[in-house]
């Protein structure tokens, strides 16, 4: 069997594992002035409260950039929980819930993406497998920013 077939039908597994967190979030903060950094290592990611919170439209990119070099230097692995935004600094941890199904999960941004209006956030296949996307290729989503990374 085709080797990336297997760890697509493992990873869909891992993703069957999972389940929603429910939350309430507030709006706050700028994307282009991100506020003062809160502590996330010590706390639980479901019951950490959001430094800043965006909607909007996500799509999700895979293959053909699979092991390329990241904006950050990291390699690409699809299947990662990460994602791409256009402006926010590397190692932004964000809580992101897909608003059709309410799936969520904790993400970091270590690429870049080209500006697209009508999209906020590009996210790893990985994420979009977790938050049930994958078929659709675009989802409305809520971005809660636990954690501004560093400039």
């Amino acid at each position: 069997m085709n080797k990336y077939f297997i760890l697509f039908i493992f990873s869909g597994f891992l993703v069957g594992c999972t389940s929603a967190v429910k939350f309430a979030g507030r709006n706050t903060g700028s994307p282009s002035q991100p506020p003062k950094t809160i502590s996330y290592k010590n706390i639980p990611p479901e019951t950490s409260e959001a430094v800043a919170v965006y909607e909007g439209v996500a799509s999700y990119y895979a293959d053909k950039f699979h092991g390329r070099t990241t904006a950050n230097g990291e390699k690409y692995d699809m299947y990662g929980l990460t994602a791409a935004h256009n402006s926010w600094p590397f190692n932004t941890r964000i809580r992101v819930t897909n608003l059709t199904n309410g799936k969520q999960c904790l993400i970091r941004v270590n690429d870049r993406m080209p500006l697209h209006p009508e999209r906020i956030i590009d996210l790893s296949l990985g994420t979009a497998m977790e938050l049930d996307m994958v078929q659709a290729g675009l989802a409305k989503v809520r971005l809660e920013i636990l954690e501004w990374g560093e400039k």
